[in-house]
């Protein structure tokens, strides 16, 4: 796919908006700023300067799916669970399905692999069954 500057600018945008939000689900699911920035595949001083303006970001591809995954995270929590208390705190529990083997999905995303972004993900999904 060939972007047009109109196109890569709009994706830039709308990449900065959503990494404002992420940024938002991230605290609430009670990351470190260490974890925020493994999670989202950024060096310690690129994290620092985007968090204090994320609008001004400019996010790798890598970096964007990733936000997008998080995103999509949290919206398949949010369909899965009516409370707070899930929606936010499930990313921190221990998980015993086999994917997770006892550990919370925040310690398997925090392993930094893009893959294991996916794959959180993918088991996490997949507990809404289907729900639309």
């Amino acid at each position: 796919m060939n972007l047009t500057p109109a196109n890569d600018n709009n994706i830039a945008k709308h990449a900065n908006i959503a990494l404002k939000a992420v940024l938002n689900i991230l605290d609430k699911w009670g990351c470190t700023a260490e974890q925020k920035f493994t999670i989202l595949g950024l060096s310690r001083t690129t994290f620092y300067r985007i968090a204090k303006a994320p609008e001004k970001a400019s996010l790798s591809q890598d970096q964007i799916e990733r936000v997008s995954y998080i995103l999509n995270i949290h919206q398949a929590l949010r369909m899965t669970f009516s409370n707070t208390e899930n929606i936010y705190g499930y990313m921190s529990m221990a998980n015993n399905n086999p994917f997770f083997n006892g550990k919370s999905p925040l310690s398997i995303i925090t392993s930094g692999g893009f893959a294991a972004l996916y794959e959180a993900y993918k088991r996490i999904d997949a507990l809404r069954g289907g729900q639309w």
